[in-house]
This record gives C-alpha cells, sequence and structure tokens, in this order.
C-alpha cells in the first residue's frame, strides 16, 4: 500500500471513530436532556474506572446536577442508561409496567462465562421466571425456620471462638471485621445452600472459603476483565478471556454434582436449593447441573460478599455509636435471659431495636448502589420537566434507580447522614416493605429473592456477636466514614477495622445476674 493510500485510510478510520463516538455520546443531547460528563469509551465511568472517584459518588453527584429533573443521562461506558429520579416514574416502571421493563442488564454474555450468565439475576423473560418460581419456596417461613437453626449453630460457634481468641490476646483487640464475617456467611452458606458443615474459623484453608473469596475478590485483574467485558466483548471472546477462575468453576460444580448424586444414592433430603431444584428436574429437562451450580453459586457470591459488608457496616455502625450498642446489647440480654440462653426464630426476628438497626445500615449503604432494569416493550417516560416533550423508550434501552442517592436525599430523611434507628421505630416508622424511598433490595417483582434470608442471616450473627462481645473502634476504623475509590463494591477506605472485646458477665452463664 503507497504511502497516500495509508494516509487516505488512517484519516478515514480516525474519522470514523470520531463520529462514532461523537452519534455514541449525544444520545441525551439529541433528546434535550443533560446528563453526565462523559468520555470515548469509558463514558460517565471514567472516573471510577481510574480510581479517582467511588461509584456512589458519581451518582449522587449525576443524582443532585439537576434537581428539577425526573430523570437525566448518564452513560455506562458506550452505552446511554436513563437515571430515574422520580418515585413515581420509578414505582410505575418497577412495579405498573413491569411487563415493559422485566430484565436485568445480563453482568456478562454467556458465551463468556456461563455461571454467572445463567443464574436468577441474570436470566431474562420466561427463563427468569420459571426459575423464580422454583426457586421461590425455598424462602418461605417454613425454610426459614429451619436455615434459622443452621444459623444459629454457625454463628454461636462463630462468636465462642472470636470472644475466646480475643480473651488470650495479649494487648490490642483489634480485627478485620471484613476477613472474619466472610468466615461466618461462608459457612451458612455452605450449610443452608450446600449441605456441607465447614467450620472456617478453625480450618480458614479449607477449599469451600479459599476458593469463595477468590471468586467473589474483585481485585485489579479481576476488575480489568470485568470493565473488558463491559467495553468489547468481542475482543473476550476472540482471547478467551473468562471471569471466574476455572478452579473456581470446576469446584463448585463438582460439589453440587456430589451432593446431587449422595442424596439420589442415600434417600438424603433437606429443605434448601438444592433440594428444591432436584425435586424440579423430572419436570425440567434443562436443569442439568451446570444449570444448578449456576443458581447456587449466585446464592452464595451474594450471601458471601454483600451479607458480609452488611454486618461489617453495621458492625462499624453499632462501634461508633455507643447509645446505639448499649440499647441494642440490652436487648439481645433480655431476649437471652428470657429464652435461657436458647432464642427461637420467632424472638430474634421480633427484635424491634436489632431489626431497626439492619434497615438503618441498609438505608445508609445499600449494598447496591444503583438498581437497574432493560426495556422490552415500548413505553413513554413523562417529560422530565414541565414544559418538556415525553420521551420514548425503546426494547434495550436501560434505565437505572439511584438507591443510594435517594436513601441519602434530605428530601426523604431528614439529617440524612446520620445513623439514626428510630427512623424505623414508632408509629411513623417508615414501612420498609412498600416504599419507594427505601429500596436495598429493589423493588417489585424481581425484587431481591433472598432479603429475607440475608436479613436473617445478619440478625442472629449480631445477635450472638454481641451477646459476647463489646465492639468499640479502633485506631484504624474509619471515621468519619470515606469510601474507597479504588475498590468495586462499597467499602471504607481504611477497611473495616474494630476492637472486639469480650465481656466479662453475660447472659451466657447461668450465674450471671448483670452484664457489662
Amino acid at each position: 500500500m503507497d504511502p497516500l493510500t495509508m494516509s487516505l485510510t488512517f484519516l478515514v478510520g480516525c474519522l470514523g471513530i470520531f463520529y462514532y463516538f461523537r452519534y455514541s455520546f449525544g444520545h441525551f443531547k439529541r433528546l434535550g436532556l443533560p446528563s453526565a460528563s462523559a468520555v470515548p469509551i469509558l463514558g460517565s465511568m471514567w472516573p471510577f474506572v481510574f480510581r479517582l472517584t467511588p461509584v456512589v459518588d458519581l451518582l449522587v453527584d449525576a443524582y443532585n446536577k439537576y434537581p428539577e429533573m425526573k430523570y437525566i443521562g448518564f452513560y455506562d461506558f458506550s452505552s446511554p442508561v436513563f437515571v430515574i429520579k422520580d418515585l413515581e416514574v420509578i414505582k410505575s416502571i418497577a412495579v405498573k409496567n413491569f411487563d415493559s421493563f422485566p430484565n436485568h442488564m445480563p453482568v456478562v454474555d454467556p458465551e463468556l462465562d456461563e455461571i454467572f450468565a445463567n443464574n436468577l439475576f441474570s436470566l431474562q423473560d420466561d427463563k427468569w421466571r420459571q426459575m423464580r418460581n422454583l426457586l421461590t419456596p425455598a424462602f418461605t417461613s417454613s425454610k426459614m425456620k429451619y436455615m434459622f437453626k443452621l444459623m444459629s449453630k454457625c454463628a454461636a460457634k462463630f462468636a465462642d471462638h472470636i470472644a475466646l481468641e480475643q480473651k488470650d490476646k495479649p494487648g490490642n483487640k483489634e480485627v478485620d471485621m471484613k476477613t472474619i464475617l466472610t468466615k461466618y456467611t461462608n459457612d451458612v452458606i455452605a450449610t443452608c445452600a450446600f449441605g456441607i458443615d465447614v467450620d472456617t474459623m478453625k480450618d480458614p484453608k479449607n477449599d469451600f472459603y479459599v476458593l469463595g473469596r477468590k471468586a467473589t475478590n474483585f481485585d485489579a485483574l479481576m476488575s480489568a476483565k470485568f470493565f473488558l467485558m463491559r467495553i468489547a466483548p468481542w475482543l473476550c471472546k476472540l482471547l478467551d478471556v473468562k471471569l471466574m477462575d476455572e478452579r473456581v468453576k470446576k469446584f463448585f460444580t463438582s460439589v453440587v454434582g456430589s451432593t446431587v448424586a449422595t442424596r439420589d444414592e442415600k434417600g438424603i433430603t433437606r429443605p434448601d436449593m438444592i433440594q428444591l431444584m432436584m425435586e424440579a428436574r423430572d419436570k425440567n429437562e434443562d436443569l442439568d447441573i451446570r444449570q444448578m451450580t449456576s443458581q447456587a453459586f449466585i446464592f452464595f457470591f451474594g450471601g458471601f460478599d454483600t451479607s458480609s459488608s452488611v454486618m461489617c457496616f453495621a458492625a462499624h455502625e453499632i462501634a461508633v455509636n455507643p447509645e446505639v450498642h448499649e440499647r441494642l446489647q440490652a436487648e439481645v440480654d433480655e431476649v437471652f435471659k428470657e429464652s435461657h440462653g436458647d432464642p427461637t426464630y420467632e424472638a430474634i426476628n421480633s427484635m424491634e431495636y436489632l431489626s431497626a438497626v439492619l434497615n438503618e445500615t441498609l438505608r445508609v449503604y445499600p449494598v447496591a448502589p444503583m438498581v437497574d432494569r432493560v426495556c422490552v416493550k415500548e413505553f413513554e417516560l413523562p417529560p422530565a420537566t414541565p414544559g418538556m416533550k415525553p420521551v420514548t423508550l425503546y426494547p434495550g434501552s436501560r434505565v437505572w434507580f439511584p438507591v443510594y442517592a435517594i436513601q441519602r436525599d434530605p428530601k426523604y430523611y431528614p439529617n440524612p447522614g446520620k445513623f439514626d434507628p428510630e427512623r424505623f421505630l414508632g408509629e411513623d416508622k417508615l414501612n420498609v416493605n412498600n416504599s419507594t424511598v427505601y429500596l436495598p433490595f429493589g423493588l417489585g417483582p424481581r425484587m431481591c429473592i433472598g432479603n429475607r434470608f440475608a436479613l436473617l442471616e445478619c440478625k442472629v450473627l449480631l445477635f450472638h456477636l454481641l451477646a459476647r462481645c463489646n465492639l468499640k473502634p479502633s485506631s484504624k476504623t474509619c471515621i468519619p466514614m470515606e469510601f474507597s475509590a479504588k475498590a468495586f463494591a462499597m467499602l471504607p477506605r481504611t477497611g473495616f477495622w474494630l476492637n472486639l472485646e469480650p465481656r466479662r458477665k453475660t447472659y451466657l452463664s447461668p450465674d450471671s445476674q448483670s452484664h457489662s
């Protein structure tokens, strides 16, 4: 190719790229809508990708920048997204017109990672409805009561281990809460979902925990893979890039396969997720070991990482707010005393202040800072402000509900930065089951299926931990709370560090008549 032809080819290529990005990032301008600032390829996510700004701050900035607008534009890399700020519009999309917005945006392409792509969160349309109907019975009250016993056993064993370890530990009682609480959630998920008994506090090198951490650890390499899959899935297919480590995939597939085979052979039944899927095999031929592994894994992923983060944030706020600590511990002691050291499912579930503390934790620190939906049928959004025209969404259009920003909006929560469980107590308390200003588990039919399980898991842990230990800030505790710009998830800048001090007298001892 001669130099002139090469130069012209290069020029045409540059012009093509220029006009592609100009067109891609002019979507909202053509609609007359304001949008968050964007750069080619990375869109509005560029400060997060370069680890300059936590993703929650990006959403809050976009939410607050145009207070009069019902919705604004945002670029998730090169994809335009409508950030819905108006509560009535959110309810219309998530509930009233659910049939027009039944799906989430898939996390990854099915060809790149089938375990991530075929789980309940990523499944779409009829496949999602079938799997949702199949798994819903796993979270009934009767199943929760059975799982409560397994959780209590894990939590009591965990808290006993911590109290004893801290008692024998000289001087500094500082603990990395994220590390120890993932050990608890690991054991709970292992027994409640997979029917496997492990004790990670005694055996931290068990495969279930080691590979589970590897699967949920979005380090620099994992984050880079994830971003590349979002930006250029075609390139990932070409290079055969996989999100999940092959050892992790093989391990979980093997665990599910061997559990199913053992139960089939020995006639073992347990009221858990795997049992429900086993019972559905005859009715659904597509439900093979790979599908079952996919559902069990996302349950593990959510329970292992997100639940432990909720517990960490709750423990942090309990520790830095002495009045909350004192009141909650008094409620714990009272229930322990009345139940003679063996609290029931009903007793812990009826603890009003414990529920209020967790509800407030999820308000201040929703694990998912935003919730998404994808349009499948033409839908008309109302005008963003009076005088503007309605906007028509077409199949494939994406919307986000900015959960974190809504739950930090002073319009809905006076003094929103203050941790105040009182918001969820008394006659005027917020109804967490029917509110568009409280969305930690989403809204509508695609609301998180495991929310009751996650709340119970957190309640049981905090109950047993506070029965045995006092939670106090340490020299590393992040006060005031600042989120890390380097973490993929919402995490404190300095990590989750607290002092755990074993209590001198507790109601665990029959002769104890007071508590410290």
